[in-house]
């Protein structure tokens, strides 16, 4: 079989192979021409081909948020790199390993006024673990080792400690189309032995023994992927009386005795209690947090001990109280943690669950007296999704009001936290829905739907994914939080009130159209929009912009009452 005469080209592919790489998504091009046929001629990788690069990139990120694995990205030279940056950028902070890969002029060809060319090496070099500059032929008996080098650097890189992705670049000189039959030799593939994943016996002792003084211990859990020795590990160590967990909805861990209704319970404590509630020791594990109330809280309630949970290079101190950062694998630290600590006499646990009852008949009252706005949307359309579904929400409103309801039924959830940017959920929801099995149900508001609209034209779209668009005039983030809420440029200036003709965007790509606009007919509506299976869905649940607000002010004013 022929391939691409740039050996440089096979041998990337050849190691992405080896290194467990199953999939690339490629965008068309000239410069990257035998990066396209060594990917579309070898067996090992699956290709997926995506005109847009921004688009492109947004579905590797949820291809590899949904299947833990690593997954390609192939663009052309010029502006096509920087497309990808936005992606890249969300890779980065919630620790996906792409392995971005970018065709390039010459390096004598950079600034001289030829067709596009721009200074690609090192573009990316904020958001990336590492960057590589590399040319595709091989022409000095060096070259070759060094290349094999360089991508097994790049690989194991990517994929150890805090995964993440790197940028490699590689010149490409003409003529671009030229074969040669396909490598018969195997390249050498180097593998790394981590080192150990937990802290060794003396500090693990000394980190026991300040668990043990605390009274109070809170454990906050963000977002993470799923994994089920951390979730039984929690499990254990929320059953101590002196050990609250809380967990938002997009940590991917749930049970007995953990409190995943963070926003929902704090809204009903008193300032006079906070005292009471505020932890002599933090344990803190997994990306941004959603909860703006819980992270105000716990920055003017600074507990005496703070561990940091992460096997980043970076010292994060989000409450400016760290004490420790433990370099572990929290799933690794904490299993031996539960089994090495024992009960003590507190009330700490039982405060919290206290007010988590308190805070759901409350919850269940309110929702049960607004009229039809957001708020009582999602009262009916989580509980309505159906169990084992995967579930990607958008950021704004979207992924706060999924922090006020439990969701246990579904299989996993997942939002671009990274950096919370709007872009990007649609591309992310359908490269997810490529590689999961059974159904993904995308959430998201009118203006994070129209700015990713592009992500409904690929090819790819699988019929079990789902869209729900909040129809709710756009920016509803904007009129809840403190900033903006009373600027009066609200409406000219954030909010841009604009309606999303959703049945359109439907049409052109091909989607069944499902729209809701009452709680009446809800439960028919929703349970044919679940039903449908011949191809990907899209539903637009239309609701006041003004009376959410005053809904979701109310929801937390209520509360204190």
């Amino acid at each position: 079989m022929k391939t691409t005469d740039k050996q440089g080209c096979n041998i990337l592919v050849a190691l992405l192979a080896e290194h467990g790489v199953k999939r690339v998504v490629l965008s068309p091009g000239s410069r990257n021409a035998p990066l396209l046929m060594a990917f579309s001629r070898t067996p090992d990788i699956q290709d997926y081909v995506v005109v847009d690069e921004r688009t492109a990139a947004f579905m590797a990120l949820g291809m590899s948020q949904r299947s833990g694995e690593p997954v390609a990205l192939v663009c052309t030279s010029g502006t096509a790199l920087l497309n990808y940056a936005p992606a890249v950028a969300e890779a980065y902070y919630q620790h996906i390993p792409l392995i971005v890969i970018s065709a390039d002029r010459p390096m004598e060809w950079i600034d001289q006024d030829d067709s596009q060319t721009l200074r690609q090496y090192g573009a990316l070099s904020h958001f990336v673990k590492r960057s590589y500059n590399l040319r595709a032929e091989l022409s000095l008996p060096m070259d070759g080792w060094y290349f094999n080098r360089c991508i097994n650097d790049a690989l194991l890189t990517s994929l150890s400690g805090e995964k993440g992705p790197v940028h490699i670049n590689i010149a490409v000189s003409e003529p671009l189309t030229q074969e040669m039959d396909m490598p018969s030799v195997r390249e050498r593939f180097v593998t790394r032995i981590p080192s150990s994943s937990i802290p060794d016996e003396h500090s693990m002792k000394l980190l026991c023994d300040e668990f043990m003084s605390a009274r109070k211990v809170l454990v906050l859990v963000a977002f993470s992927q799923p994994d089920e020795q951390l979730s039984q590990a929690l499990l254990r160590l929320a059953e101590l009386p002196q050990v609250v967990v809380l967990t938002e909805s997009i940590a991917n861990v749930r049970g007995k005795n953990l409190i995943p209704t963070i926003d929902r319970v704090y809204s009903v404590i008193d300032k006079a209690e906070w005292e009471d509630y505020a932890p002599d020791l933090l344990i803190t594990l997994g990306g941004s947090l959603v909860s703006r109330m819980i992270k105000a809280f716990l920055r003017q309630h600074k507990p005496k001990l703070h561990w940091r949970i992460s096997q980043g290079d970076h010292v994060i101190d989000t409450m400016q109280s760290l004490t420790c950062h433990i370099d572990s694998q929290a799933a690794s630290f904490l299993e031996v943690l539960s089994r090495s600590v024992f009960p003590i006499e507190s009330d700490y646990s039982m405060l919290w669950h206290r007010k988590e009852v308190i805070a759901t008949r409350l919850h269940d009252d309110y929702i049960a007296h607004v009229e039809w706005c957001d708020l009582k949307a999602f009262s009916l359309i989580l509980p309505a999704i159906p169990p084992g579904t995967a579930l990607q929400l958008s950021n704004g409103t979207t992924v706060r009001y999924a922090q006020l309801f439990k969701c246990e039924q579904v299989l996993r959830s997942d939002c671009n936290r990274g950096v919370s940017g709007i872009d990007g959920s649609t591309s992310t929801a359908a490269g997810a829905a490529c590689v999961g099995e059974g159904m993904t149900v995308l959430i998201t508001g009118d203006m994070s739907f129209s700015y990713d609209v592009n992500g409904l034209s690929s090819t790819y779209l699988s019929p079990r994914f789902k869209i729900i668009v909040m129809c709710n005039g756009g920016g509803g983030i904007f009129r809840f939080i403190k900033p903006t809420s009373d600027l009066p440029e609200l409406e000219t200036c954030f909010e841009i009130h604009r309606d999303i003709s959703v049945e359109k965007y439907a049409d052109l790509f091909g989607l069944r159209y499902f729209e809701l606009n009452d709680e009446k007919s809800a439960a028919e509506v929703l349970s044919l929009f679940f039903a449908e299976e011949d191809r990907p869905a899209i539903l637009a649940v239309h609701t006041p912009n003004v009376y959410n607000a005053e809904v979701l002010r109310g929801y937390f004013r209520r509360s204190r009452q």
